[in-house]
């Protein structure tokens, strides 16, 4: 493990794996960077690339300060580019993905990204969370309710079926990893608020970012993730979208991977120097 300290003074916990161009993973919500298949994934990557996979901030080994606010997560994603060397490809997961391409809207420098089903919901039909989930959400954890909390956020924002949290709650090992970082859900919500009411994107709003993107689904996921991955990669000024046969949103990293490799390695050289390490 490594560290980083951001603009704010927190501490970002990282792990560095492989040689080659640098990688940096952003997780969704309840991931960490030791989540079974980030690890996968970084070890399936590092043998082209020099995979940076990051604790983001209240996650993990990383710091949490307060108050919280979306920028200071651009802010992280800086930092890590900076320990990569001032430049780097970043892929996304599920809500990390919404978070890389704010981040690149808000002007930070990335040469390539990758998102894995952001979940922009651009049909009103498909559901979305109630009008009060961001402040229901804080509450929740405010009094010290994870396990409400998570399944809340599942079952109400992700749109799970209620029987599955359920389910899952009743496995000790997953629950007491959900619930670990339950009390960076409020961060989620304030996130992926502005997306899941079931409005058409923007043109304007994403005008600005030009940076070389690959929007990918699965073929099995939920329509309306289906539905979003494909409405934001139409929107944006450089990318594709490509969807996998076989897989959902709980996506088979060996399947990703090939992909992702793919699509950083296209136009690329051979791998630049090793980069800095971390103070």
């Amino acid at each position: 493990m490594e560290k980083i300290k951001s603009t704010d003074g927190t501490e970002i916990a990282f792990d560095r794996i492989g040689h080659g161009p640098p990688v940096i993973m952003v997780g969704g919500a309840f991931s960490w960077r030791r989540w079974k298949g980030f690890v996968e994934l970084a070890e399936l990557l590092s043998a082209r690339f020099t995979v940076l996979n990051y604790d983001r901030r209240g996650r993990g080994d990383s710091g949490d300060t307060k108050p919280y606010a979306l920028e200071h997560e651009f802010e992280d994603l800086q930092a890590m580019i900076s320990v990569a060397g001032g430049s780097a490809f970043v892929w996304g997961m599920s809500s990390g993905g919404i978070l890389a391409l704010e981040a690149a809207r808000a002007g930070i420098t990335i040469e390539k990204i990758a998102a894995y089903e952001p979940p922009f919901i651009v049909d009103s039909s498909d559901g979305v969370p109630p009008d009060d989930f961001v402040p229901h959400v804080h509450e929740l954890i405010d009094r010290g309710r994870r396990s409400a909390a998570v399944r809340y956020f599942m079952a109400r924002v992700m749109g799970m079926p209620a029987a599955i949290p359920w389910l899952m709650s009743l496995w000790p090992p997953m629950w007491s990893k959900l619930k670990a970082t339950a009390h960076t859900l409020p961060y989620e919500a304030l996130l992926i608020d502005r997306y899941v009411r079931g409005r058409p994107l923007e043109d304007a709003y994403w005008a600005s970012v030009t940076t070389p993107t690959l929007i990918v689904s699965g073929e099995k996921s939920p329509e309306k993730l289906r539905k979003g991955a494909a409405a934001i990669a139409g929107i944006l000024t450089n990318a594709e979208h490509r969807a996998l046969p076989g897989v959902s949103h709980n996506v088979k990293m060996s399947v990703l991977a090939p992909v992702l490799v793919e699509f950083f390695a296209s136009g690329r050289p051979a791998a630049p120097h090793p980069s800095p390490r971390a103070a």
